[in-house]
């Protein structure tokens, strides 16, 4: 079978061409064995790198007992799961999806029943610049692009974009139907950049002044990538919402959203949200071992001391060759700005002739998401192959 038939999918996907048959710990290798070291882990998914020996053995053990039952029944699962995610986000209440696009959604539906319970119909929302939440027709309206938004209009109305870290831009935008704000504490998709600590206490404390809702946005700089479980722990703030995706599953197909108990209270009841597959067994068994494995093997920690040797590399890059503007980034999830001169899709290229998975963000940004199981070895591995790739552009 030609592996790279297309003539049956559809084409929304610009493929790399390389075909991916296993992996082991933070390498991958393709059907003719080349081997490749991991620094994008499936955009921020596989924390956990491959084949990790605890995290199989629980899925499968899983697998002989019961895959799927639907949320009309109870299963063990999902108890320990839901418990596991409300202690390490600070919130009380968990609804499980397929996805972080889910999660979105189901937020959105959330901040607009807690307006509508308090007398507001058809509630606002206020979402960043240079945002991305998701492709489906609610997480879209929030995404601040133009050219993924131009297609699917009219989007969701009464959306409006403020400047990240800029809390002025935000004030300016209250009005009194707004129900919630939705922000990537770190941005990913649409360049690597942190929240500011002003910024973000600057938004709990409008939030708490106006009840507006926050939403933090932790897809994919949560579930330890930038040291802590959650990215707004670094800020000492706690979310109205959390959306939760990504390494939540380390593979699995698992998405989630936490709210506490006030905001639970007070909007979603019996029948106004649900997910055939989300909370399953099966998902929830892989976030549980997801769980067990970060506090077996001390990820966070190891995150923590990873960083600061991760942030040294890419500085030395940086220094070395003119043409890369800036580094930015939060623990493990980090990035490097390229003047126009140098194409970072061409820079992704010559990477992967070398045995180096890398991911673009942004309009000309290289993206680094190793797994989280990093040693230091991995980090010179990556700045030695880089370093070879980039001197092509010189």
């Amino acid at each position: 079978m030609d592996f790279k038939d297309q003539s049956h999918l559809v084409q929304t996907y610009k493929k790399f061409d390389i075909t991916l048959e296993r992996g082991e710990g933070v390498y991958l290798f393709d059907v003719q064995g080349k081997k490749y070291l991991d620094f994008a882990s499936g955009i921020g998914v596989c924390a956990l790198g491959y084949a990790n020996a605890d995290y199989n053995a629980a899925l499968k053990t899983q697998i002989d007992k019961i895959i799927h039952t639907s949320n009309l029944f109870y299963n063990e699962q999902i108890a320990k799961a839901s418990a596991n995610l409300a202690k390490a986000c600070g919130l009380s209440r968990v609804f499980f999806t397929n996805s972080g696009t889910e999660a979105c959604e189901g937020a959105m539906k959330v901040a607009r029943k807690y307006a509508f319970n308090k007398g507001i119909k058809g509630a606002h929302f206020i979402a960043m610049k240079n945002s991305f939440h998701g492709r489906s027709l609610g997480a879209l309206s929030l995404t601040s692009n133009a050219k993924y938004q131009k297609p699917f209009k009219p989007l969701i109305c009464g959306v409006q974009y403020a400047k990240f870290n800029d809390f002025k831009s935000v004030q300016k935008l209250v009005r009194d139907k707004t129900c919630a704000i939705f922000v990537e504490t770190v941005q990913g998709e649409g360049g690597i950049s942190p929240a500011t600590h002003k910024f973000y206490t600057s938004l709990r404390r409008l939030c708490d002044e106006r009840d507006i809702l926050l939403v933090a946005d932790e897809i994919q700089c949560g579930m330890g990538r930038s040291g802590k479980f959650f990215a707004y722990e670094h800020f000492g703030v706690l979310p109205d919402i959390v959306l939760s995706a990504k390494a939540l599953g380390c593979g699995a197909s698992v998405g989630a959203f936490a709210v506490s108990e006030r905001v639970a209270s007070k909007s979603l009841d019996l029948g106004d949200h649900g997910s055939t597959y989300g909370g399953n067994p099966f998902a929830c068994a892989a976030i549980n071992a997801v769980f067990e494995i970060y506090e077996k093997q001390n990820i966070l920690q190891n995150v923590t001391n990873l960083t600061p040797t991760l942030e040294k590399a890419l500085n030395s890059i940086k220094k070395e060759f003119k043409f890369i503007k800036k580094r930015s980034g939060l623990g493990l999830m980090q990035g490097l700005r390229f003047h126009k001169s140098v194409k970072v899709a061409e820079v992704i290229k010559e990477a992967q002739k070398r045995g180096l998975l890398l991911l673009s963000c942004g309009e000309n940004e290289l993206r680094f998401l190793p797994p989280l199981i990093i040693r230091q070895e991995h980090i010179d591995e990556m700045q030695e192959r880089l370093i070879k790739s980039l001197n092509e552009f010189l």
